[in-house]
């Protein structure tokens, strides 16, 4: 599903990557956030095409910013082998490892991933040579979200407290 954002000029280029990792505190009272603050938290997205018209933004200091046409894409993770298979769903739990100095630390400890949240298995890679031994394989997951709650959220605080009583 594509949506639209606005992203620094000189970051934006088609086919690059990003994480988006919520809104900015500069961005409460800019008439555009609506357009900034459509993306899941924590995602991460691909550029796939590149509007001309130019914006202000107060938060990227002098640069423009111009708006983006972007699709969700699986995040590169490693995962415990247990019970893992393509197309499952898992609840991610943070990685207990330490060892900052390895190689796989930062898949390990993939960009974004909250504790407790559910992630699809999409792309199941070869198995990951652990430093400590843990049986662990390379994964892409994604996030999916059920309409459900895609329509819960776009509604007030208010309406969401009537709601669930």
């Amino acid at each position: 599903m594509m949506a639209i954002t606005l992203m620094g000029k000189d970051a934006a280029a088609g086919g690059a990557d990003f994480y988006y990792l919520g809104p900015m505190d500069e961005c409460g009272e800019c008439k555009l956030k609506g357009v900034c603050y459509n993306l899941e938290e924590g995602a991460r997205y691909r550029v796939v095409e590149i509007r001309k018209q130019e914006h202000e933004c107060p938060a990227m200091d002098d640069e423009k910013v111009v708006a983006v046409e972007v699709e969700k894409v699986p995040t590169p993770a490693i995962l415990p082998k247990k019970g893992l298979l393509e197309g499952v769903t898992v609840t991610y739990t943070v990685s207990k490892c330490d060892n900052v100095g390895c190689g796989y630390w930062n898949l390990c400890h993939p960009i974004g991933k909250a504790e407790g949240r559910k992630y699809a298995v999409v792309r199941m890679g070869a198995d990951a040579e652990c430093p400590r031994g843990e049986r662990l394989a390379f994964v892409d997951m994604l996030r999916r979200r059920r309409a459900s709650q895609i329509f819960y959220q776009n509604f007030s605080p208010v309406m969401r407290s009537y709601m669930s009583t």
